[in-house]
């Protein structure tokens, strides 16, 4: 997959409907039993809703699908995270068989999750037990380290790019109407700092953050690390296939296709989590129109997090300085996106609620 094949791609983005989102604008204005901004932000999801779905009021969302791309990174045997390597392996398998909390907050919401492996580093008899959705997309064992050496090879890239899409596919075909994506994988917060501060502009220092519980020595090599492959990154920065193989790796070239591949097929998204945010700004790279189709779930206490939101042009749905990602913030935002579609579809109008019309109207 070359440069110009991913600009082909990038035409297949388009805008979300306006004209949902105005209807649903003038639907809270005009329509609705409720003095003006009587919700204030939810109102905005409303219009968001129903310009991605294409359709006012929005539809309810019954089927939001979490999906996890699990990947190890050589990065993690330099000491810049708080959990061994081995550490990933164990959290797909919790995942796979209902535990931790991602599953917990999954039922409690009535969401499914699902697990890709894309890049774990295990024995083939390690994972010879698992659903075979969970590693038939694999595409290698870990990740060179980013400081010392590529990611991983073009032709894996690209071929991790395209399982994205293959996956994205899958959900949306299944019937998906919201997609939580994330990435987990012990020493992913590395390379996504790499990916924001290239893509950005920002210094090594600023994009460095402390992961998953560093102490200040691991800070200091982490943030070396950050800056080499910083370093190895900025030649590459025009050609995003390359980019992804040189300082990130399978993980995030299956989660960067899937998002591409969400805007396309008018699939709302809402990111989650460090690695989903520098995924989705590579994506604007690809195509500037790919964020109009994402939601931000929350606020990471990551300062590569903000850097990435704010090229973005996103505004965060939740801040209680929520660090756990792996799907979990954005299931503890959807059910304000669910109560938005709900409070404008159900709420009738001051006819139909038996209440007095206002003396005047204002928008605010």
């Amino acid at each position: 997959m070359d440069t110009t094949e991913l600009e082909k791609f990038a035409e297949g983005v388009l805008r979300p409907d306006d004209a949902a989102r105005a209807a649903a604008r003038d639907r809270w204005a005009e329509t609705v039993a409720l003095p003006p901004r009587s919700f204030g932000r939810i109102e905005t999801l409303a219009q968001w809703l129903a310009a991605v779905q294409g359709a006012c009021p929005p539809r309810p969302l019954e089927r939001a699908r979490v999906v996890l791309f699990a990947g190890d990174h050589g990065i993690a045997q330099h000491g810049v995270s708080a959990y061994p390597p081995q550490a990933t392996a164990a959290m797909v398998r919790r995942i796979v068989q209902g535990g931790g909390p991602v599953q917990a907050l999954a039922r409690t919401h009535q969401a499914s999750v699902q697990v890709i492996d894309v890049s774990v580093d295990w024995d083939a008899a390690a994972y010879a037990d698992l659903p075979t959705e969970v590693t038939a997309g694999r595409i290698r064992r870990g990740t060179g380290r980013i400081d010392q050496e590529p990611a991983c090879t073009r032709e894996e890239a690209a071929a991790a790019f395209r399982v994205g899409i293959a996956v994205a596919d899958a959900e949306i075909d299944s019937g998906a109407d919201l997609l939580m994506p994330s990435l987990i994988g012990v020493g992913h917060s590395t390379p996504a700092g790499v990916l924001i501060g290239v893509l950005t502009g920002a210094d090594a220092a600023v994009v460095t953050g402390r992961g998953s519980g560093i102490d200040d020595r691991a800070w200091v090599r982490k943030c070396a690390a950050v800056r080499d492959a910083m370093r190895a990154a900025r030649p590459v920065i025009a050609d995003q296939i390359e980019l992804l193989a040189t300082v990130a790796g399978p993980d995030f070239a299956a989660l960067t296709g899937f998002l591409m591949q969400a805007a396309i097929r008018k699939t709302p998204v809402l990111l989650d989590g460090l690695g989903s945010v520098a995924c989705a700004v590579l994506a604007q790279r690809i195509a500037f129109r790919a964020p109009d189709w994402m939601l931000a779930a929350h606020l990471s206490p990551e300062p590569a997090y903000q850097k990435a939101i704010d090229r973005l042009g996103l505004e965060p749905l939740l801040d209680f300085k929520v660090r756990a990602d792996g799907g979990c913030a954005a299931l503890l935002a959807l059910p304000l996106l669910r109560s938005a579609v709900t409070i404008l579809a159900e709420t009738g109008s001051y006819a139909e609620e038996g209440l007095p019309e206002p003396l005047m109207r204002s928008r605010l």
